[in-house]
């Protein structure tokens, strides 16, 4: 049996993903968590065979929290699920040591071969994001702005873009406001903007928010 843990702060979403793997013969969906430190209590308690991650949960970053489960079980296969398209986030949670994305629009089927390939050891992710990556590595490949960002300045750019404080940023990032305010500035000097307008503008967009 391939036993699954699934973290999500959605009750309904957990709800959805349970039905569609129960019809699995060989999946078993073992338990529950709906946020990040639950989902790394179950880690260090038990052995998995896949974690299910969404990409947006109370507690940790999710790229903080992709580094402390891989951390803690090395082997442990993680399957990013988004709201997102993969051309905004994709390339960063497989870097930070995701092993797949999938869409949370995606077919049933979809989610059924990605724990397989997953938790076979391969890595999962879309013909559409595969062709993204080839053209991303070719020398004359314009780079987006967000993907100049290291990890925790993308981590504060998007805090920005949902309209978060200095301060309040601070505190759910356990940072003083001091580094914030430098994270900011580093943000908007990489992405050339101005103010905090130039990046919830730019977020929206690129349908990052």
């Amino acid at each position: 049996m391939i036993n699954v843990l699934i973290a999500d702060d959605h009750a309904l979403v957990r709800e959805g993903l349970k039905q569609i793997l129960s019809t699995i013969p060989d999946i078993n969906v073992f338990r529950e968590a709906a946020n990040g430190d639950e989902a790394m209590k179950m880690i260090r308690e038990n052995s998995w065979d896949i974690l299910l991650l969404d990409i947006s949960m109370p507690g940790k970053n999710v790229l903080e929290l992709i580094k402390l489960a891989k951390n803690q079980a090395p082997h442990l296969p993680i399957l990013v699920l988004s709201m997102y398209s993969e051309d905004q986030y994709a390339i960063r949670m497989l870097r930070a040591g995701a092993d797949g994305y999938l869409c949370k629009e995606s077919a049933p089927e979809q989610l059924v071969t990605a724990i397989r390939k997953l938790t076979q050891g391969g890595k999962y992710i879309s013909p559409a994001l595969s062709e993204k990556l080839v053209i991303e590595l070719q020398p004359q490949s314009a780079i987006s702005h967000h993907n100049l960002l290291t990890d925790r300045e993308f981590q504060v750019f998007c805090a920005i873009a949902c309209g978060q404080g200095i301060t309040e940023t601070a505190d759910k990032m356990a940072l003083s406001p001091k580094t914030v305010s430098t994270y900011r500035a580093r943000i908007l000097k990489k992405m050339q903007m101005k103010n905090n307008a130039d990046l919830i503008r730019y977020a929206i967009a690129n349908q990052l928010i």
